[in-house]
């Protein structure tokens, strides 16, 4: 058996809510290391928000965010994270299976401490249980295994800090992505064949030196470096795995699709306390998704309410 693992972020563009960089591990046969898992498991996935398919959608993220709607995005992550026997009522309960640092972390923010949402948000229980049944179903077929799933919620006073330390929005990106292939490769290299996919990062190529920092001391093998992917072999001790930075990582590896996925799906929701908390004190608030304009907007729409709550506008703002 073969291990491959993919990691996707959510969030790195807005300036209000949290960062969230996630990771998905799946145990396929050896010999099918290198299929499309959406061909292996095909009729219980899907990569398209069709309503009325019986497959649980998985996709990238952006696929499946319609209209405002949360629907297809929670089919897809609650359906597969029933895989690995997690079945979350409650936004905490998802945090405890995903990121339980999380909560330890959100009661610094008054807009996360002792808040909670029901699980599901919109859809509906008993389908996603069945679409579940149906991809249990494949995935026993064809010898496949969701082993884990990880999630970490960047929050806006620690993203500021990492920014400030590195100076660099992408490289404090990068270090929390260092921390998911860590916990991959420490988890699982060296006990079978293991592969790590990463949605490449904006137009970077050359990712050797980034490694070399992370695995001191390991021989590092150059696999590929083209515009399409970034390949390299770490063998470090017992240890070995491949390590890719795939082009839109999303559509071409499904681990990576659904770690796109948990990151949105989680983001949305603390978004979702994020506005409850503030619509509870101004007064026909308009929610805000926290990207740049509208971010804008609703910083403008909160002032008063920021005063009047004395809050350090470092927890809530990104620097960057």
């Amino acid at each position: 058996m073969a291990i491959i693992a993919g990691i996707d972020e959510a969030g790195f563009g807005p300036v209000l809510g949290p960062l969230l960089v996630s990771v998905s591990v799946f145990e396929v046969p050896t010999a099918a290391a290198d299929e499309c898992m959406w061909r292996m498991l095909a009729g219980a996935v899907t990569r398209k928000a069709l309503r009325r398919s019986p497959a649980l959608p998985v996709a990238d993220s952006k696929a499946l965010r319609v209209r405002s709607s949360l629907l297809h995005l929670e089919r897809g992550v609650l359906g597969l994270l029933a895989q690995a026997g997690a079945r979350p009522t409650s936004l905490s309960e998802l945090l405890r299976r995903l990121a339980p640092q999380a909560l330890r972390e959100m009661p610094r923010s008054p807009w996360y401490s002792h808040a909670d949402l029901p699980l599901p948000r919109q859809a509906d229980r008993r389908d996603i249980d069945l679409r579940a049944n149906g991809l249990a179903l494949a995935m026993e077929r064809r010898g496949i295994k969701l082993q884990s799933v990880r999630a970490e919620p960047i929050l806006a006073a620690d993203f500021n800090r990492l920014v400030r330390a590195t100076r660099n929005k992408s490289v404090a990106l990068f270090g929390v992505v260092s921390r998911m292939i860590d916990y991959v490769f420490q988890t699982y290299a060296g006990k079978q064949p293991t592969r790590i996919v990463i949605d490449r990062q904006g137009g970077r190529i050359r990712y050797l030196h980034h490694l070399q920092r992370m695995f001191q001391g390991a021989r590092i093998r150059i696999l590929d470096e083209s515009q399409q992917r970034s390949a390299y072999l770490i063998e470090q001790g017992p240890r070995s795995a491949e390590i890719r930075f795939q082009l839109n990582g999303e559509d071409a590896c499904l681990p990576v699709a659904l770690s796109s996925m948990v990151s949105k799906y989680v983001r949305e929701l603390l978004m979702e306390l994020l506005n409850n908390w503030w619509a509870q004190r101004i007064r026909g608030l308009k929610p805000t998704a926290g990207y740049y304009v509208d971010g804008r907007r609703f910083l403008h729409d909160i002032a008063p309410a920021v005063a009047a709550e004395g809050i350090d506008p470092s927890m809530l703002v990104r620097c960057r």
